[in-house]
């Protein structure tokens, strides 16, 4: 199987390299700004074909910016207003079922390019050189720049992964260019008997994630106190907007990145976390598309401050970089990841399959079965539940040969058949599920 990863190269530039780095990304960010208005007068228009051919002789003399970087520039604004007409799609769509819904305004104005980053096209716009170098193109030719990186990363360079386009890209707290560049090489292909475990992930607010393998090994990571660090940039972000002064915007940006830093690293260590706990598993995970619609509470006017309060907790922290992290660092660690229905997950008795919103009383920590009695951590039975879901999925690829990785939540029939087999499956603590 094929595996993508970006590798992040500090770049080792003097000070007149970097004068001469500076110029081509802010003369690029200019261009893309351009373009960006070019496209929003032409009925804000995706079509990359469409607007180069309007902007390509003007980025070329104006900006100065070579022939690739002249295409890439139309290409990555039409990518950026394809995403917005997507946003303006889904708020209409959610506009007809619900009409208090808010109106998507980012098609409103021109979309607006702040950040430094600029694309490369490998072996036109960079190349790698011999002694660890890389030569990149600025708008008064090449430069070559030694670079440093992870020591696995500089490995898969040197060992000849595959090269796609890179960016170059600008962190303004450390004054320092970065190149990200994608590498995609070759894993040996997975086989059930490859992974000597199957385990179930449940995520959440108390507890981030809840992960438990068939025998019963269980991982819990609370999110209580890196949830109070969370309130705290919130609390912060509120006193610094209220005062509104030039200051208080510079530090609002600041905290923003330090917040976003913050919670990826988090979702980071988690995910390592779990994939040494459980190394060479197979990893079931929730199909969660959507659960921001499914879960967060109605916001009114008049809405009490724990609603607010609920609302922006569920809003501030991403489940889906937890499990795209999960996603890509198992195949490297001999692990795989694979999507089950999320359907009842927390309400389903997994000793007798009973299921009801009963089975949590007040919706605590506490999992009560209704008819059974079985009582368990919430948290660790939706993971246990999960789990053998996942381990239903490894059963039909050992004996169909074929992996069906997502649910496929479109077909009605289908959805209905997978939850008719899910409620069959029991848990038992006293012999092994099949491994």
């Amino acid at each position: 199987m094929k595996i993508t990863l970006t590798a992040k190269l500090k770049l080792r530039h003097t000070p007149e390299q970097k004068q001469a780095l500076d110029a081509v990304t802010l003369a690029y960010r200019d261009a893309l700004n351009f373009t960006a208005q070019k496209a929003f007068e032409m009925d804000k228009t995706s079509n990359a074909a469409k607007i180069q051919k309007e902007v390509y002789a003007t980025l070329r003399e104006r900006f100065g910016l070579g022939a690739q970087m002249a295409c890439s520039v139309p290409r990555y604004v039409g990518a950026a207003y394809k995403t917005l007409w997507t946003k303006v799609k889904q708020s209409k769509a959610a506009r007809e079922v619900n009409p208090k819904a808010k109106r998507y305004k980012g098609l409103d104005n021109a979309p607006k390019f702040v950040s430094r980053t600029l694309s490369y096209q490998y072996q036109r716009d960079y190349s790698f050189k011999k002694g660890q170098q890389v030569s990149i193109s600025t708008l008064n030719g090449r430069v070559v720049l030694p670079y440093e990186g992870y020591a696995q990363h500089l490995e898969y360079i040197a060992q000849g992964a595959e090269i796609g386009a890179g960016k170059l890209w600008y962190s303004k707290a450390k004054k320092q260019y970065f190149l990200l560049v994608p590498l995609t090489f070759e894993l040996p292909e997975a086989e059930p008997a490859t992974h000597k475990q199957v385990v179930g992930v449940d995520v959440g607010m108390r507890y981030f994630a809840t992960a438990s393998n068939t025998s019963g090994k269980a991982l819990f990571k609370s999110g209580k106190a890196t949830l109070r660090k969370a309130e705290w940039y919130a609390k912060a972000r509120k006193s610094l907007q209220q005062k509104g002064t030039r200051s208080a915007v510079r530090r609002l940006v600041q905290l923003s990145g330090r917040e976003r830093r913050f919670i990826a690293d988090v979702n980071s260590s988690l995910a390592v976390q779990i994939l040494n706990t459980f190394p060479h598993a197979f990893i079931g995970v929730e199909e969660l598309t959507g659960v921001r619609d499914r879960t967060e509470r109605r916001s009114r006017k008049n809405s009490s401050e724990k609603t607010r309060k609920a609302n922006r907790r569920r809003a501030r922290w991403s489940y889906a970089e937890l499990l795209g992290f999960l996603a890509y660092k198992a195949p490297l660690r001999g692990s795989m990841v694979i999507k089950v229905d999320a359907h009842y997950t927390s309400q389903t008795c997994p000793k007798c399959g009973h299921c009801s919103k009963e089975n949590r009383p007040h919706k605590g920590l506490m999992f009560v079965c209704e008819s059974c009695g079985y009582q368990l951590h919430s948290d660790l039975v939706g993971a246990r539940n999960v789990g053998l879901r996942a381990l239903l999925v490894r059963q039909d690829w050992a004996s169909t040969g074929c992996l069906s990785c997502t649910p496929d939540v479109s077909d009605t029939e289908t959805k209905a058949e997978r939850l008719k087999r899910y409620s069959e499956l029991r848990w038992s603590p006293d012999t092994s599920l099949g491994l």
